[in-house]
C-alpha cells in the first residue's frame, strides 16, 4: 500500500464496498502499538502466519522494504490489469482451479503459488502446480510482477467468455471480498446480491486499474 493511506485512495474505495453493517462502536487500533486508527488503513502481513495485521502509518512505513529481511511485509496499495488471455480455458484446467473466481499469490516462505477461491465458507485454498505457473508467466511475462505475500492475481472466467478478466491487486482487497461474499452467499452460486457484489468490486478495480507495463519497464 502506497505511505499515504486516506479515504479516495483505491483501497480506501474498495473497503467501502466490502463492508456491510454497521461500523463497530469501538475504536479501530494498530495492531503492532495499539494507536488509533482511521477505518480506512494499512494492513501489513505476517510472512509466517499470513494474517493482515492493521497498521497505523508510522508502523507501516517500517516494513515497506521489499527486500528487508523481516517478519512483516508492508502491503502494497497497486492495481494493474493484465491480458486476459494468459488464463484462458486451458491455463485454468491446467492450474486445477475448479471455480470461475479465484486469487493467486505466492507464499515465500513455503514458495509455492496459492489459489484461494471465495464461498460461503470463506476462502478455500489450494496449492498450485509449479510448473503449470511458470508456464503461463513465461507466456505473459507481466505476472512475474507479482509481489510475493502482499499482492495478487485477481482472476475471474465468467461462462462462455474467452478471456479472463485479470489484475494484480492488493492481496487485503481480496480478503475483503472474501469476507463480503462471506455474508451474502446464499445457495449453491452465491445469490443475486452475492453477483452484486462481485460486479460492484470487479467494476471499481478496473476503475483504479492501470494497464501492466511491459516487462523491464520503469
Amino acid at each position: 500500500m502506497s505511505p499515504v493511506d486516506r479515504t479516495g485512495t483505491p483501497l480506501a474505495a474498495l473497503r467501502q464496498i466490502a463492508r456491510s453493517g454497521p461500523a463497530p462502536a469501538a475504536e479501530v487500533r494498530c495492531e503492532m502499538c495499539a494507536a488509533g486508527i482511521p477505518a480506512a488503513h494499512s494492513h501489513v502481513v505476517d510472512l509466517q502466519s499470513r494474517a493482515l495485521l492493521c497498521a497505523c502509518r508510522p508502523c507501516y512505513l517500517l516494513f515497506t522494504d521489499e527486500h528487508a529481511k523481516l517478519q512483516y511485509r508492508a502491503v502494497p496499495e497497486r492495481y494493474l490489469s493484465l491480458p486476459g488471455q494468459a488464463f484462458d480455458e486451458q491455463a485454468w484446467d491446467e492450474l486445477q482451479i475448479p471455480v470461475g473466481l479465484a486469487f493467486l499469490f505466492r507464499d515465500s516462505v513455503r514458495d509455492r503459488m496459492v489459489a484461494s477461491y471465495p464461498g460461503p465458507a470463506g476462502a478455500t485454498e489450494s496449492d498450485l502446480p509449479l510448473p503449470a505457473w511458470d508456464l503461463i508467466v513465461s507466456r505473459t511475462p507481466q505476472l512475474a510482477m507479482l509481489r510475493p505475500d502482499v499482492e495478487a492475481v485477481l482472476v475471474r472466467r465468467p461462462a462462455g467468455v474467452p478471456d479472463a478478466q485479470c489484475f494484480l491487486v492488493p492481496v487485503d482487497a481480496c480478503y475483503e471480498l472474501v469476507g463480503r461474499l462471506r455474508l451474502l452467499w446464499r445457495g449453491i452460486d452465491g445469490g443475486r446480491e452475492a453477483h452484486e457484489a462481485i460486479e460492484q468490486f470487479f467494476a471499481r478495480v478496473r476503475a483504479f486499474s492501470r494497464p501492466a507495463p511491459p516487462v523491464g519497464a520503469p
